[in-house]
Formats: C-alpha cells, structure tokens, sequence
C-alpha cells in the first residue's frame, strides 16, 4: 500500500508569488487562504472545481479563481443545487465573481443533466461556451484546444455515467462515445498538442461514497489512450491518484482489481507518458464528505481532504507550458493544500499554428 501525506503547507509548484488575499467573500474563516500572482511567462493557466451550490464557500471558492490568474475555469458538474427556473440567478452569482465573459465552462454533472436540479441545457445558455474551437456538445461531450493558436493541452470532456433526456450515456468498450473519446486523446497526439486533460464529473476511483458509476472500461481506456491528467468533481472532497500505468502485471486499474503493480509513481514530480493522474476536486462550495481511510482503493491515492481530513473548500490551479504540466490544490477556505507536476518527455518540437 502506498503511504497518503497530508498535505498543509502552501502550495508553490508553479513558479508563482504567494500574497495574501484581501476582501474575500463572507462565510467560515479561511486560516490559510492564499492568491497567487502570475510571473510573466510563457504558457497558460486554468482552474477548476466542481459541487458547487451557493454557499459562502462556494462564493469564496468562485472569488478566487481571477486571482489565481486563471484564464479560464472548468465547472466539473453539480452546480447551482437548486431549483428548476432558477439556473439564470445562478449564473449571475457565478459571473458576479469571476467576471462577465469570462469562460466559465461547464461538464454536467448528475444533479442537472435531467433537470433535477435546473437543466444543463439552461445552465449553457447563460453560461455559454466561450473558448473558441470547440468539437462537440458543450457541456455534455466535447473538445478544445487551448490556446487556439499554439495549443498547449487538448481538454476532453465527457460524460460517463450521466443520465440525460435520453437515457443514461455509456463509454463501455465498443460504444461510439468510447471510440470518439479515443479519437480525441489520440488526434491530439498525432496533431503535436503537449499535454492531454479530460474532464468529467464522476470519478471511478475514489475514497469516498460512491463506486465507479463511469464503468471500470472508459477509465482503463483514458490510461491506456495516454491522458495525461483526469479532473472529477461528484465525491465532496479532494483526491489525488499516484501516476497510475498499465503494465505486464497491470492489465487494469480497474476498482475490483487494485494492485500495486498499477502504480508507476506516487511521487510529486512525475515523467510524461509513465501514466495517468486522476483527481477528484469535488470542494467548490456544497458541505465536505468524509475520507474513508480504509476504502479498497485507497492505496492508489497519494493526497486527500475532506470534512474529517483538513476540510477545505477551493479550487485546482493547472499551470501548462510545453515543458511541463504543474498542478496546486488551493484553499480558498480551509488549510490544505496539495502539489504535483509533471516534466514533458520531449520539448524540443515547435508548437502547432492553427
């Protein structure tokens, strides 16, 4: 099994100024809230979040994301938590912390697929797809490539385990969503694109409530096509994989098949191509869940917070260049943080002119 650190210290992975953030959002105290301050630099950065609702946290939580000089943030489903007609409202509380315009982009999460709790497709209306370039449906299966001109990183979302107006949507080995995911981790491969992130708002492999809704097939397929880092939200808490990698003693990293032999590294510094990192950032702003500490799984996890384990709300930070890939967990309430990178096998190609 291998050893969960605790992380409580600041975050500094991605060569950035640490100051104190002034004037945030009312709600529980934030003992170690933090912003960061962009150095200038080539490459971009993005956060993301998801659980969110309209808390004092998940106000907090919103406030930071154009202080950690985000140039855009991924909404990783479950979002307002309320009712029906009140998705506009929403939005508003969202824009009026991040800004009008700015690209908040959304992956549905279960509470809003069918209309639950307001309907996805209301929700990206009034909080549209802003990014250009984008290949799909946005907010239920798509791609883009960021930036547009000289991508950095292809984000895949997608939507295993969700139930929409159709019916729940399937990524079982064979099914169209399957292949198209496939596709488009490969073709940013072939297209020279350095990093590859997918986005979706169930995880597979957890420590918390709930089991892998998405099918073990679609996470084995996100290891085995070469993503290089997958981003959840559906468990309320944070979560961070090992580097997870298939092997002659690792044919899946599937939850009923947990073997050390998956694990390639669970280190902070990881080699591109080695494997997979999968994290859960479920601390947007709805009430925290409990880490099951003796969960089956939990020897591929290296990091975790939850309401029993350092509780905090906040957001990831992914800083990418062509160099590398560079992630902090950031409290925005709370003292928990979590850091890890990943170095690029090869820099030496020019980035690709679109």
């Amino acid at each position: 099994m291998v050893g969960v650190r605790h992380r409580g210290s600041a975050a500094s992975g991605l060569g950035v100024t640490v100051i104190l953030l002034i004037g945030a959002c009312a709600g529980p105290p934030a003992p170690d809230q933090r912003a960061f301050e962009e150095q200038p630099a080539a490459g971009i950065a993005f956060t993301a979040s998801g659980d969110i609702g309209s808390t004092p946290e998940a106000g907090a939580t919103l406030a930071q994301v154009p202080v950690l000089g985000a140039e855009f943030h991924i909404a990783l489903g479950d979002l307002s938590y309320g009712d029906p007609g009140e998705e506009p409202a929403w939005c508003e509380f969202v824009t009026g912390q991040v800004g009008a315009g700015f690209p908040f982009q959304l992956i549905a999460g279960n509470h809003e697929s069918d209309g639950l709790d307001g309907h996805i497709d209301t929700f990206a209306e009034c909080l549209p797809e802003r990014l250009p370039g984008m290949v799909g449906e946005y907010a239920r299966q798509y791609y883009v490539d960021v930036p547009a001109d000289a991508p950095l990183a292809r984000l895949v979302m997608i939507s295993p385990g969700i139930t929409f107006d159709d019916g729940p949507w399937s990524y079982a080995d064979g099914s169209e969503r399957s292949a198209w995911t496939r596709r488009a981790i490969e073709g940013a491969r072939t297209s020279g694109i350095p990093w590859v992130i997918v986005g979706m708002h169930k995880p597979c492999l957890s420590v918390g409530n709930y089991e892998c809704d998405p099918g073990p097939e679609i996470a084995d397929l996100l290891v085995a096509a070469g993503a290089d880092l997958v981003i959840s939200g559906h468990e309320h808490l944070y979560q961070r994989t090992a580097q997870l990698g298939h092997g002659p003693r690792c044919e899946s990293i599937a939850p009923d098949e947990i073997t050390v032999d998956c694990i390639v590294d669970d280190g902070d510094r990881l080699e591109q191509g080695a494997g997979t990192v999968f994290a859960t950032v479920g601390t947007g702003g709805t009430a925290l869940r409990d880490v099951h500490f003796d969960d089956r799984e939990a020897g591929y996890f290296v990091a975790w917070s939850g309401a029993n384990a350092e509780p905090s709300w906040g957001n990831l930070r992914v800083g990418l260049s062509r160099s590398s890939l560079d992630v902090d967990f950031v409290p925005a309430v709370g003292a928990f943080t979590d850091e890890f990178g990943i170095a690029a096998v090869d820099t030496s190609s020019e980035p690709v002119d679109r």
